[in-house]
């Protein structure tokens, strides 16, 4: 799954749903949905972090 979608509007994605399910606005066939679609943005803000990550780390390792 390779999305085009930036870090932040990932995270305002994810708390969007938090709250949603925080307030009991999604009934059972939502929530489903919403649950995959916030495993997904999770694992992309993963994949995102870790690639800063190694990035940065190349980067201090040339100075």
């Amino acid at each position: 799954m390779q999305e085009n979608i930036n870090y932040e509007k990932a995270v305002a994605e994810l708390e969007e749903i938090a709250r949603k399910m925080e307030n009991d606005q999604l009934d059972i066939d939502s929530l489903t949905l919403q649950l995959k679609r916030a495993q997904q943005l999770i694992r992309l803000c993963k994949d995102k972090l870790t690639k800063t990550d190694e990035e940065i780390k190349k980067i201090l390792e040339q100075q």
